[in-house]
């Protein structure tokens, strides 16, 4: 092949290799939850109200079976997503409505509650330090941070329940349970939380799909 040819085929396949990696990043970006800001005009010293739900069934998009979180974001609309900025050194009360049903946690180590106020949580008002996931309705999900030593198992709904949740975002007219606790923020950093209840229909031994997918039970706590 003349030198000519040879280097319009070098230049093709680096404007290829160059265009499939702007379009893999690009498509990363696109798959990313939205970062939502409680940040924003915080007052040092001040507690930070973060509310969140968990439910069955997302309900939109191509992944509506998936199991999903989702935060009420300052402007008080709910938000499908996992990544959260938080200010540094303060005091998160967090208030979980949960809308799934539960099962027994195959490691009885996730029931118990761990790095909160008083190493506990209200359940429904009643304060709880651990769930016996092998009696009533189980453990549908957990909030764990691991690298703040944060984690709380989230009690189920029954399965026969009466007015289950199918879709996202879920009002109070449905069932569900309300878990209440707090946590304290570090240093800044990115600090990854998740649920640690395999709960992946369809998924090897129900790990995969939403349980390693931000914006549905994996994210991250952006610390500022």
């Amino acid at each position: 092949m003349p030198k000519a040819g040879r280097l319009a085929l070098a230049v093709f396949i680096f404007a290829l290799a160059f265009g499939l990696g702007v379009w893999g990043v690009a498509a990363y970006l696109r798959i990313q939850p939205p970062n939502v800001n409680f940040t924003s005009g915080h007052r040092r010293g001040q507690p930070v109200d973060l509310t969140v739900q968990t439910v069955g069934s997302y309900g939109h998009g191509v992944h509506a079976d998936w199991v999903s979180y989702l935060v009420k974001g300052p402007n008080g609309h709910w938000v499908h997503s996992t990544q959260w900025e938080l200010p540094a050194h303060t005091r998160i009360n967090v208030t979980v409505y949960q809308y799934d049903t539960g099962s027994p946690l195959r490691n009885q180590v996730w029931g118990l509650i761990r790095g909160t106020g008083g190493h506990s949580a209200l359940l429904n008002g009643r304060r709880v330090r651990l769930l016996n996931s092998n009696v009533g309705n189980g453990v549908a999900h957990t909030f764990s941070v691991p690298a703040l030593g944060v984690s709380v198992p989230l009690w189920g709904i029954a399965g026969n329940a009466p007015h289950q949740c199918a879709a996202a975002p879920c009002s109070l007219r449905f069932t569900h349970n309300v878990i209440k606790f707090s946590f304290y923020t570090t240093h800044p950093g990115q600090f990854r939380w998740q649920c640690f209840v395999p709960c992946a229909a369809g998924y090897l031994n129900g790990n995969g799909g939403p349980m390693d997918t931000l914006g549905y039970m994996a994210g991250f706590l952006k610390v500022i």
